[in-house]
This record gives structure tokens, C-alpha cells and sequence, in this order.
């Protein structure tokens, strides 16, 4: 059906309008009716690939990327296309049909996510970055899709949200841009809590960059906050447990110190 369907509306699109403005009024409707017609195809496409097991939803996926790339429906439907990717053992496709998705939606979440973690795979700091904070930008604006509960997607908001705050935040710190890193990880902190193996991090450089930030202004609240996080960090058990406790130490003496 999309065969038949997309070569012929696509040609309907296409014809010049006439300049009779009668002729040019069945030309609208002709267009009208093509477009329609595509966004049924899509929308059947993606449907049907949603509710399908993984090998048939990447062929009627890839399908709709070769027919309609721009497709609202492949921007609804990538997070599922990815996860589908690598349940079928096509694991090493993924880093490219990303890639090439993000050029027709550079603020898809699940894309920006997925470049991400990619980036970071790599120890491509600058780049893992970028996307991180394209990713929180993207997700700052974003509405809920149709179709999905409020609860669900306030939850997927919230873990990509805290995910992308704290790739920002931690490779901030490890760049020495203090300001940045104490702003992404103050807003990663509530969205990460029950899970250590960030949220121990998180704590520890929010520790760093508020000394970092305190020794530059002499501010005594932002030495004591500074404090606060590096305990917090040492009571999390992970590799920067035992820093953050040396850390503390020096801080408080530092903060009885100062006015």
C-alpha cells in the first residue's frame, strides 16, 4: 500500500499551482487529499510497528524513514525504534540511524538521550556535553505527548531530565566551569535520589564546585553548603565515598575560618 500510495501523492504535491483560480482551487484540494493520504500511511506504518515484535517494527520503521523521514510519527516513535534495534541483536545500527534521525528532530528526547550516553561511552566529553545540554533545553519546553498518561511521561521526563543534568553537571566539574557544574547538578540532585551510583557523584563534586566557588568570593553560606554535600556524598557508599570524606574534613576547617 505505501508503495503504491507515496509515489503517487508524492507527485500530486509536487505539480506547480495553476494560476486559474479554479483550477487552482481542485489543485488545494488535490494537495489537500495527497497530504491526508500520506499522514494515513505514516500514521498506519507507525501504528502497526508499535504493536509489532521488534524485527517487524524496524522493517515498517525503516520503511516510513525511507518514505517520510520527517515524519511526526518516527518522532514519536525512535525511543521504541532504538530499544528495538538492540533486543534484536542490530545494536551496532543504532549509533547511525541516531545520527541521522537527529537531523530531522535535533530536540527528540530519546535521540538526544541515546548521544548522550553514547558520547560518554567514548570519553567524548565536549560532545556528551553538547548533547546533555541540548537534551535538559529540549525537555525544558517540552509538552506531553498524545497518548502517553501523565504520570508515565512525568516519569520518563524526570529520569532523562536528572540523566542529562548530571552528565552536564559532573563533566563541568571535571572542566572547572563551577558555575555550570553547581547549577546542572543542584537541578539533578531531587530528580536522581534512590539511585547511588549517580547520586554519590552528583554530591560530591556539588561539594567541590561550591568550595571552588566559596574560595573565589570568601563566601562562608556557600563554604557550609559545600560541607553539606561532601557529607552527604561520604554517606554514599561508591568510589568517591572516602574523598568526600577527606574533603569535609578540610572544608569545615576551611568555613571555621572565614567571617
Amino acid at each position: 500500500m505505501a508503495a503504491t500510495i507515496y509515489p503517487m501523492t508524492a507527485e500530486i504535491i509536487a505539480t506547480a499551482a495553476p494560476q486559474d483560480a479554479e483550477e487552482k482551487k481542485a489543485w488545494q484540494e488535490r494537495v489537500t487529499y495527497a497530504k491526508n493520504a500520506q499522514s494515513y500511511v505514516d500514521s498506519a506504518l507507525s501504528g502497526t510497528a508499535l504493536q509489532s515484535e521488534p524485527e517487524v517494527l524496524i522493517d515498517l520503521l525503516s520503511t516510513l524513514e525511507g518514505l517520510n523521514p520527517k515524519s511526526k510519527y518516527l518522532d514519536e516513535a525512535y525511543g521504541s525504534y532504538l530499544l528495538a534495534l538492540n533486543k534484536s541483536g542490530a545494536a551496532a545500527k543504532i549509533p547511525a540511524v541516531a545520527e541521522k534521525a537527529l537531523a530531522s528532530f535535533p530536540e527528540n528526547e530519546d535521540l538526544l538521550l541515546y548521544m548522550t550516553d553514547a558520547a560518554m561511552t567514548k570519553k567524548q566529553a565536549d560532545r556528551a556535553l553538547v548533547y546533555a545540554n541540548r537534551l535538559t533545553a529540549s525537555l525544558s519546553k517540552h509538552a506531553k505527548p498524545e497518548g502517553v498518561s501523565a504520570a508515565d511521561w512525568e516519569r520518563k521526563r524526570n529520569a532523562s531530565l536528572g540523566h542529562g543534568y548530571y552528565v552536564a553537571g559532573v563533566i563541568s566539574a571535571d572542566k572547572g566551569v563551577w558555575v555550570a557544574a553547581d547549577k546542572n547538578l543542584r537541578a539533578a540532585v531531587p530528580l536522581i535520589q534512590g539511585q547511588p551510583t549517580m547520586l554519590g557523584p552528583a554530591l560530591y563534586f556539588l561539594g567541590v564546585a561550591n568550595y571552588q566557588l566559596a574560595k573565589m568570593t570568601m563566601n562562608k553560606p556557600k563554604m557550609i553548603e559545600a560541607v553539606k554535600f561532601s557529607e552527604q556524598a561520604m554517606a554514599i557508599q561508591g568510589p568517591y565515598q572516602s574523598q568526600a570524606q577527606k574533603n569535609a574534613f578540610i572544608m569545615k576547617d576551611e568555613a571555621a575560618k572565614m567571617r
